[in-house]
């Protein structure tokens, strides 16, 4: 078994958040590495957590949104007022179905968590049925969502229900979310970063994908558990790991798999 010291669990939880330090350790100490599923043609790819697969950038790849990004609004500050009032807003959206939504857009599971995107572009997006895109939308959200530990993990910033004791949408979450800072936003991150791709795959969708992504983000403010400078922020950290993925070769190679093999499913249909 594969064993961390104590520095090396400090360089993990600066780099990459309490959140993927607890589940990088849940790994090595478990005594097994598991591995994607491995489909025709399709390399294997490491997991790095059950369900959460290794990325295409290494820490010191990764967009650092603590030089990117100024710190959150200060207490006292107009930008800070402005997070309140959005908060206050969206809390009026408890129990209609934009709330439901939300709580769809809180899942990062997969294939649930991208079913609104591919609704967009109608085709069947599984393991099975597009395998290389499959796995390219996986990667990246480990990418996206780590580009935001940085700044998190030196802010430690506190959500809009620590301080407004209000419900979030996914209370089986709230410990979890109680540890892990609030700016910027992962799955904003994840949820723009994705409406990028998307957009560049399937281009004639584009406003329509673009929109899903936007709303994605919003999302957050409407469950309570992020102010929207989190979410405003988060677009930011997509589109910065948007942009240095496409200088890594894997992913390119990876990216024009996936346009030939949506070119294929088209034809198909």
């Amino acid at each position: 078994m594969r064993q961390f010291n104590r520095s090396k669990c400090k360089f993990i939880k600066e780099k990459w958040g309490l959140f993927f330090l607890t589940i990088l350790l849940f790994v090595t100490f478990s005594g097994n590495v598991v591995y994607a599923k491995k489909a025709d043609g399709v390399k294997t790819i490491k997991e790095i957590a059950p369900g959460l697969l290794e990325g295409y950038l290494t820490p010191e790849m990764l967009p650092n949104s603590l030089k990117l990004l100024p710190p959150p609004p200060a207490a006292d500050s107009p930008a800070f007022t402005a997070d309140k009032t959005v908060s206050e807003q969206s809390l009026t959206l408890r129990e209609t179905p934009r709330w439901q939504q939300a709580i769809k857009d809180a899942n990062l599971h997969f294939p649930e968590a991208i079913d609104s995107y591919a609704a967009i572009v109608d085709i069947p997006i599984t393991e099975e049925n597009t395998p290389r895109l499959y796995m390219l939308l996986r990667r990246t959200l480990t990418d996206f969502g780590l580009s935001t530990y940085t700044a998190k993990t030196k802010y430690n910033r506190s959500r809009p229900f620590m301080m407004n004791n209000e419900p979030v949408c996914t209370p089986e979450d709230e410990e979890k979310l109680r540890k892990d800072g609030s700016y910027p936003s992962g799955h904003t991150a994840i949820g723009w970063g994705w409406a990028l791709l998307f957009s560049e795959l399937f281009p004639e969708q584009t406003d329509a994908l673009l929109k899903r992504g936007w709303e994605f983000g919003q999302s957050r403010t409407i469950c309570n558990v992020h102010w929207q400078s989190d979410v405003n922020m988060g677009r930011i950290m997509g589109a910065a790991a948007v942009a240095r993925l496409h200088a890594d070769q894997g992913f390119l190679r990876d990216l024009e798999a996936a346009k030939a093999e949506i070119a294929m499913v088209g034809k198909g249909k």
